[in-house]
């Protein structure tokens, strides 16, 4: 009777042992198991209202759904975009706080002291999606076309202000490159984000914004000017527009971003993160918002993403010497 009695207990015992054994030998299968049980922080490093801002959400939305919980949006914006890389130095590698890391991230350590390292410091999950830029001024600008804007910069050295995300963007770098080889001197205005610069064009506060194509809406409602873009291809969008490459100046920019977590994140919830945000991709909700700022998907899984990482913080290194602006020791 006695043993009768004790079988069930072994097997208990086992059972219990084994769980426990489970939990010590692979702790990262548990922890992704149960993650998420409380809301997620996703930071989106540029200002509320801006294109970045308003992608940034519906992805958020849509992956928070595949995870089977809540992704809330955060905005820390200033820095050329580089706060919310910032604050993955300091966060929790637990999945419960990520970032958009824009291209800055690669390029601002070469330029100054910033409190991040690209290549130690993050966990890069997932490649998404990359900006169109281009140039604007308002619809009522005597500039119409990017000729007449490298004329009147000559014939008005340094007075041509221009808006764009923040000192060392893309948006203010390839402009940069631009006016080197049009041997043009233009004023450079940083802004926080789109939203704030827009309001400034808008305004007649600069004369022109090099931005991501949150100025897509004032563009189409005929607020804007669209003089050039700065891909490698015209945009469907607007196709009628040239490109900085098919007029002669050699400038071209597309500009890839992703998700980032802290660095030492465990794999296994480094890989459903990357799952949700991959099925993001096919929500139609979020390639309908795409669509609306002319950005393609360029999906990269956690692999290929470390490695693009690694590429660009080196191309973006020779970027910033060419240009003489790299920090000086």
């Amino acid at each position: 009777m006695t043993k009768d009695r004790d079988i069930p207990n072994r097997r208990d015992f086992l059972k219990t042992t084994a769980a426990a054994a489970a939990t010590i030998a692979f702790p990262g299968i548990v922890q992704a198991q149960a993650f998420p049980s409380r809301p997620i922080k996703l930071i989106c490093p540029w200002p509320a209202g801006g294109s970045t801002d308003i992608v940034m959400r519906a992805f958020a939305e849509s992956a928070g759904k595949a995870l089977g919980g809540q992704m809330i949006v955060e905005n820390k914006p200033g820095a050329g975009g580089t706060l919310g890389a910032v604050e993955l130095v300091n966060a929790k590698p637990d999945g419960y706080t990520l970032s958009q890391l824009p291209l800055g991230i690669f390029r601002l350590p070469h330029m100054q002291k910033v409190q991040f390292d690209p290549m130690k410091d993050l966990t890069y999950v997932a490649c998404l999606t990359g900006y169109t830029f281009g140039m604007v001024v308002r619809a009522d600008s005597p500039i119409k076309t990017m000729q007449e804007f490298v004329d009147y910069a000559k014939a008005n050295p340094g007075k041509l202000s221009y808006g764009s995300t923040g000192a060392g963007t893309t948006p203010h770098l390839v402009v940069e490159q631009f006016a080197r080889r049009a041997n043009i001197k233009l004023q450079h205005i940083p802004f926080k984000g789109n939203a704030d610069g827009m309001q400034a064009v808008l305004g007649g506060h600069v004369m022109a914004h090099s931005d991501a194509t949150g100025w897509g809406p004032h563009v189409d409602a005929g607020r804007c000017r669209l003089l050039a873009t700065y891909g490698s291809k015209r945009t469907k969008r607007w196709p009628d527009v040239p490109t900085l490459l098919e007029l002669g100046y050699q400038t071209v920019s597309d500009s890839p971003f992703g998700i980032g977590a802290p660095a030492g994140m465990d794999p296994a919830l480094t890989k459903r993160l990357q799952d949700a945000f991959s099925k993001s991709l096919q929500d139609p909700a979020v390639i309908a918002v795409l669509d609306k700022y002319d950005q393609p998907v360029i999906y990269l899984d956690s692999a290929g993403y470390t490695k693009f990482a690694r590429e660009t913080f080196e191309a973006e290194r020779e970027t910033i010497t060419s240009l003489g602006l790299q920090a000086k020791t």
